[in-house]
């Protein structure tokens, strides 16, 4: 069976290495860096610049999860979400298409315009992490989205800086 490519899952679950203790703060790691080289080895570069988000989430301690606290709730998280795409469907009015996701380069350049300081960021990052051109798009992309689900115009700092936050694993923990 074969997916055109924009259907492809956009949530991939994944341990960082065969033991899954790397970077826990209550086990031990077991594993020997050529083990953990050849775990990490299994995806490729390509592959993950395909991924939006990679997020590390750590376990959490039964009491926190057991806690009554007040999030936000869905209702008013939807509420957020459909006033942000309405916001997508105004921008690409006649553009053939009403998602940041599906951004071409000449919408980038257009919708994801960066002030210097965003530039800067922008190119730290880059460079630091070693991202690809494909990972720098995503970023534009993600970032220009938490700017419109914050209301803001433009993407400010704080908006690239968050949707960078989403990209570094992608170097940092399964380079190889």
């Amino acid at each position: 069976m074969r997916f055109p490519a924009k259907t492809w899952p956009r949530r991939n679950e994944r341990r960082k290495q065969p033991c899954g203790y790397m970077g826990d703060p209550k086990h031990t790691c077991k594993c020997n860096p050529m083990a953990i080289e050849r775990y990490m080895g299994r995806i490729s570069g390509p592959l993950l610049d395909r991924i939006d988000l990679h997020i590390e989430v750590p376990s959490v301690p039964y009491q926190e999860l057991a806690a009554r606290q007040d999030g936000t709730s869905s209702a008013t998280m939807r509420t957020h979400v459909q006033q942000a795409r309405d916001v997508q469907m105004r921008r690409f009015g006649g553009e053939g298409q009403r998602l940041n996701s599906r951004m071409n380069s000449r919408q980038l350049r257009k919708f994801c315009v960066l002030d210097q300081e965003c530039q800067t960021l922008m190119q730290t990052a880059m460079e630091s992490l070693g991202l690809s051109a494909r990972a720098h798009d995503r970023i534009l992309r993600v970032s220009r989205t938490i700017a419109d689900l914050e209301g803001s115009a433009d993407i400010k700092h704080p908006h690239l800086s968050e949707a960078i936050g989403y990209r570094s694993l992608d170097r940092k923990l399964w380079a190889r």
